[in-house]
């Protein structure tokens, strides 16, 4: 793991088309910015996490039955991302 030290308004570079800049800082609060080509997918690690639980069910689901239950974790699945 690489650890940078950054100030307010700072940028990290990842490759040539992701750029992370430091937003603010308050107390043990960190915003940050992401920019990246809207084919890379950014989540935060509970969210990506969630989705994975979810894409799992899904598949055990409907091998067990069938497509109804798979919808319905699809329909889950999307109501997270919207948070």
């Amino acid at each position: 793991m690489l650890i940078l030290s950054r100030k307010i308004d700072e940028k990290i570079k990842i490759g040539t088309d992701i750029t992370i800049t430091l937003i603010d800082v308050h107390g043990d609060q960190v915003k940050i910015g992401v920019e990246a080509p809207k084919d890379v997918k950014v989540f935060r690690q509970e969210v990506f996490d969630a989705i994975q639980n979810e894409n799992k069910a899904a598949v055990v689901d409907t091998q067990e039955s069938g497509n109804e239950k798979a919808i319905s974790a699809m329909s889950a699945l999307s109501k997270l991302l919207k948070k």
